[in-house]
């Protein structure tokens, strides 16, 4: 399996490097919350499923480094206060990205 490298090291995960299937993992946990979230409006249910399909086809095509983290910090943002549990998984991809250099 590729394994995405840090830009710099993270003494939390005590120097294990992220892989892709930590995406994977936080990928399956975010259409879980999605599931989850009744009153997630259709526009903002359609923008967090793009921008899944977007991770998810970047890694397919073992490109994550084309995976932009911005608009899924935007997204968090959106929903820290009235889904914070979305929120949360969304910040911890921002994270695992971030740790990667992308």
């Amino acid at each position: 399996m590729r394994r995405l490298r840090y830009s710099e090291p993270d003494s939390s995960f005590a120097g294990n490097r992220m892989s892709d299937r930590d995406l994977e993992v936080l990928l399956a946990e975010l259409h879980k919350r999605l599931k989850q979230a009744r009153s997630l409006d259709p526009d903002a249910r359609k923008l967090l499923l793009t921008v899944a399909h977007d991770i998810e086809q970047a890694l397919a095509n073992d490109d994550a480094s084309s995976v932009a983290p911005e608009p899924v910090e935007a997204l968090a943002v959106r929903f820290e206060a009235d889904h914070p549990s979305l929120a949360g998984v969304l910040r911890q991809i921002m994270d695992t990205l971030g740790k990667a250099g992308i």
